[in-house]
């Protein structure tokens, strides 16, 4: 039997909850949340042995979901992501 995973794009609390802490964080600590919640994401799907490219794959999503919803706060809180 065949286990699909569940498309990290729609993890939605999860796409959510990193958004809004990258918000909070700036610089290296913002580097190192990043790289640390992509880490423990390969880590639980290798655990649950899918492929390395099926893992590269839904990061991208993840990654993907994760900028559109950090624009998406933005736009609605009327400010620019190239502001500085």
């Amino acid at each position: 039997m065949t286990l699909l995973q569940f498309p990290a794009d729609r993890r939605t609390a999860d796409v959510k909850r990193c958004a809004e802490a990258l918000l909070r964080l700036h610089g290296e600590q913002a580097n190192h949340f990043w790289r640390s919640e992509m880490a423990g994401f390969a880590q639980a799907l290798r655990a649950q042995g899918v492929a390395e490219d099926e893992i590269s794959r839904q990061a991208g999503l993840f990654m993907h979901a994760v900028q559109m919803q950090l624009q998406g706060i933005c736009i609605d809180d009327g400010t620019s992501a190239v502001a500085g």
